[in-house]
């Protein structure tokens, strides 16, 4: 008798335990098609050449990043530093609210980031170790003054002792370094 039962209720115990399981791929499935893409990791920096001892400002890249309530201020601070030669990757907004101007950088005493911070006296210098290609960002907040904040006198070079420095890579898209 038991037999008989088994026979009658195993083809459709079958069939609800083969749907479950195909229930259970399909929400698998579905959930991780509408799961966004994780960004691509940061392309690593390349040995970048130094000729005459010095890191010149066409070879580093910025990003600028407004902090503060002054609308338009990353803008025009990327302005000045396309004007003095720096390769401006990015200017926008930061939701951190910035008083003070922060360089941030993958080392404080890193060539491209002691470069940045000729240009921007009194800043704070923010380390980022895992910045694997060494590009520098300039946060500007609030307390924003183009007289106190941005020597407009200072060098675009800068002396370094070894042949070579970690620099972000050129993308095609990237105009060639000048000079």
């Amino acid at each position: 008798m038991i037999g008989r039962v088994w026979r009658i209720v195993r083809t459709p115990l079958t069939l609800l335990v083969l749907l479950g399981i195909l229930c259970y791929g399909a929400w698998w499935g579905y959930t991780n098609v509408l799961r966004p893409v994780p960004p691509l990791p940061p392309t690593p920096c390349v040995s970048v050449p130094i000729k005459k001892g010095s890191l010149t400002a066409s070879q580093v890249s910025v990003s600028i990043y407004n902090g503060g309530s002054k609308r338009g201020l990353a803008r025009d601070v990327g302005i000045r530093m396309r004007d003095r030669g720096f390769k401006i990757q990015r200017e926008s907004n930061t939701a951190e609210k910035i008083n003070a101007t922060v360089i941030v950088g993958q080392g404080a005493k890193n060539p491209e980031v002691l470069l940045v911070k000729q240009l921007f006296p009194g800043s704070t210098v923010r380390v980022e170790p895992g910045r694997v290609d060494h590009s520098v960002d300039i946060l500007v907040g609030n307390n924003w003054n183009w007289d106190k904040h941005f020597a407009d006198k200072a060098k675009t070079t800068l002396p370094v002792k070894a042949k070579a420095v970690c620099l972000p890579s050129i993308k095609a898209s990237d105009p060639a370094p000048e000079g």
